[in-house]
C-alpha cells in the first residue's frame, strides 16, 4: 500500500490569493454547504504544501543531518527502552486527552 502523492504527479497547494469559498466553487443552483463543511487550510500547512520551510523553532537541520550522516555510516544506533518509554508515555497522554 503506498500512501501519499503520485511519483508522476506533483502536490499543489494554492496559495492565499487562489483559495476559493464553496460558494465560489459551488455549480449553479446548488444547495450551499453547511458551515461547518468549509475546510481552511493554516499558514503552515498551506507552506509545508508548497514545499516552503517550516517556521518552526522545534526543528533542528544540523541535528537531522548529522543523524542522517550517522545512518548513512551505519554508525546510528537505537536504543530500544527509550523508544518503548516514550511511546507508553506518548500513548498515556493521548488517552488522557481522549477521555476529557
Amino acid at each position: 500500500m503506498k500512501i501519499g502523492p503520485p511519483v508522476d504527479k506533483p502536490v499543489h497547494a494554492p496559495g492565499t490569493a487562489e483559495r476559493k469559498t464553496t460558494a465560489e466553487t459551488s455549480s449553479p443552483g446548488a444547495v450551499p454547504a453547511d458551515a461547518s463543511a468549509k475546510v481552511l487550510l493554516s499558514d503552515a500547512v498551506t507552506n509545508l504544501l508548497a514545499g516552503k520551510e517550516p517556521l518552526s523553532a522545534e526543528f533542528d537541520k544540523a541535528k537531522v543531518e548529522r543523524i542522517a550522516q550517522a545512518i548513512a555510516d551505519g554508525k546510528f544506533t537505537v536504543n530500544p527502552a527509550a523508544v518503548a518509554d516514550k511511546l507508553i508515555a506518548n500513548a498515556n497522554e493521548l488517552l488522557g486527552k481522549a477521555s476529557h
